[in-house]
């Protein structure tokens, strides 16, 4: 049976009229960047809860996470409706391998969103481990539109304090915005474009791919990665790409 721990909001940043982020103060304890943890509320005298990517990283002591309402969904208006001072729940089994030290050693790490999925990238972009370990890392960031596009400062500001190592490619799918591609995360990789934008090549022998966002993305691009003589990554077969979907 889950077991839980009392926190409090004591942050709320809606970014549009439905994407949210949310700080909690919350003794989770020790996690591993890249990780999720379920997030609930007490409904009806029952714990409706749901799985958010941590956004934070682990030496942050309050815990972040970013989500979209669900309109018809049973928890997420009913999150977006917390204010500071509100109680929520937090699981206290944080999983997940969307992880570094999950990643097989190679020299170039990539790292696939879609929409609030950019949260466990962030988490595991604040922290050392990371930086210490690739040469390259490609950060590919895909919303609707330019408003969606979540932590954008805070991505600008990790480029900035390693501008040799991370490439910053946002994909904005229905508007036409400067320095963003147009194009979906499949295309791109097929197209070369994310190549070619990036200035990092994509292939078995030197990269990892990490991906995480909506079921659609994820199939397509593990097409597109099998095609280049890519596998999935399991822990008794290592493999070049890594996958985290809650579906």
């Amino acid at each position: 049976m889950a077991k839980w721990h009392n926190g409090i909001v004591v942050e709320k940043r809606c970014w549009t009229d439905d994407l949210i982020s949310l700080k909690i103060d919350a003794p989770l304890g020790q996690f591993e960047a890249g990780q999720f943890v379920r997030v609930g509320l007490e409904i009806d005298g029952e714990i409706v809860a749901r799985p958010y990517s941590l956004v934070n990283a682990p030496s942050e002591s309050v815990l972040e996470i970013l989500f979209n309402i669900v309109p018809e969904g049973p928890l997420s208006p009913r999150l977006s409706e917390l204010q500071e001072g509100d109680d929520v729940l937090v699981a206290t089994n944080p999983t997940g391998f969307l992880t570094v030290s999950e990643v097989p050693e190679t020299t170039n790490l990539w790292m696939l969103a879609t929409g609030t999925a950019i949260g466990p990238f962030l988490s595991i972009l604040k922290g050392t481990e990371v930086w210490q370990r690739f040469e390259r890392i490609v950060l590919c960031y895909s919303v609707r539109t330019e408003a969606e596009l979540a932590y954008a400062q805070s991505i600008a500001e990790l480029a900035g304090l390693h501008p040799a190592q991370l490439c910053f490619v946002p994909i904005i799918t229905r508007e036409e915005i400067a320095d963003a591609l147009h194009i979906r995360i499949p295309l791109a990789i097929t197209s070369g474009e994310l190549e070619s934008r990036s200035g990092v090549s994509l292939s078995a022998d030197n990269s990892h791919v990490m991906l995480c966002g909506s079921k659609e993305m994820i199939e397509d691009v593990s097409v597109v990665l099998e095609a280049r003589d890519m596998r999935k990554h399991r822990r008794r077969e290592p493999g070049h790409f890594t996958i985290e979907k809650y579906h």
